[in-house]
């Protein structure tokens, strides 16, 4: 079987800091290759893969500002419609853009669905919902109007994470900076909690920085910056607990699942896809307020660490979704 898997070409894949969507292509590929599958990874020329590497550019356009994201977007997705016929399945992991391509070729597309940046984007979805193969990344994260083939959960490499029995003392927050990840409400449940929180993530607003949490950095409130591979097994596997008070229907929330890999327990907003990815006052625990999750941390050393471990590694291992995807190829290709 030859496949194409289909990267976002905003940043590298697997990404260096940010890059959520490159990191579940990247995933899938690399699990993809050690499975025998004959693999070429479209994505930005400095991308890492153990299959095939196919750019149109070097870095990625977050990484590199001097080029137009419409443009390289055009030329990546052309670049591999055009070479549709040398694979028998191609996975975009590349939003709604290329299914415009799908009814001009006759391979295959099964399409990631990583989420819906807008309602706008839907119809054309909708266009192509009988000839094409949607997966969502979790059953909250599905909209009516469209047909969906499966919900595979995104899977992380469980090598990659390392079990800590014993944490240190602090709160973790883990994920952009932004409104809608809710930093500002991160830092008042540690400051109501007394407990020491680092931040970790790309500031992606900078206004929301600037007036919601720069002003409230201190000894006990530390912003530490972006935090590569390098650094995420450390902060997640000694974190006390992972806050993650979010303020919008989280599709996913790959921070959520890395850091029960490593034995964290998570205290999140009860929205989106959380309660798929938390098993409530086992792994962590589902709040609706502040108050709640102030309540929350102090109940976190009631949580059986390596419940979370086990419980992560069954639902969320790189294998499952592989498997899982696996059988959908076949699936497709056989016309069932």
């Amino acid at each position: 079987m030859k496949v194409a898997v289909l990267s976002s070409i905003a940043w590298r894949t697997p990404p260096l800091h940010y890059g959520p969507w490159q990191q579940v292509a990247s995933n899938i590929a690399e699990g993809l290759v050690k499975r025998g599958i004959e693999v070429t990874l479209f994505a930005t020329g400095d991308s890492v893969t153990a299959g095939k590497l196919d750019s149109i550019c070097a870095k990625g356009y977050e990484e590199d500002r001097s080029q137009d994201a419409k443009v390289l977007e055009c030329l990546h997705i052309s670049n591999l419609m055009e070479k549709a016929g040398e694979f028998d399945i191609i996975h975009n992991n590349f939003d709604f853009l290329p299914l415009t391509y799908s009814g001009l070729i006759k391979t295959p597309v099964i399409t990631t669905i990583h989420g819906f940046s807008s309602p706008q984007i839907i119809p054309v979805y909708k266009k192509y919902n009988s000839t094409g193969h949607y997966v969502s990344i979790s059953n909250s994260d599905r909209s009516p109007e469209l047909d969906y083939l499966a919900t595979v959960y995104n899977g992380l490499d469980t090598k990659d994470f390392e079990f800590n029995s014993n944490p240190e003392d602090y709160l973790l927050y883990f994920g952009r900076i932004h409104p809608h990840k809710g930093t500002a409400e991160a830092i008042e449940i540690a400051k109501k909690s007394n407990r020491k929180l680092l931040i970790a993530g790309i500031v992606q607003d900078e206004n929301y920085f600037r007036e919601k949490v720069e002003p409230q950095l201190n000894e006990q409130i530390e912003y530490i910056g972006s935090a590569g591979p390098e650094k995420r097994n450390s902060l997640l596997g000694n974190a006390f607990a992972l806050l993650h008070p979010i303020s919008f229907d989280e599709p996913f929330g790959l921070s959520v699942a890395e850091a029960m890999l490593c034995g964290t327990p998570v205290i999140a907003f009860n929205r989106g896809s959380m309660p798929e990815l938390i098993k409530n006052e086992e792994t962590g625990f589902l709040v609706n307020t502040i108050a709640e999750a102030v309540n929350a941390v102090d109940q976190i050393k009631f949580i059986n660490r390596k419940n979370c471990f086990t419980w992560a590694a069954g639902q969320f291992s790189l294998d499952k979704m592989v498997d899982d995807y696996l059988g959908l190829y076949h699936q497709i290709l056989s016309g069932a």
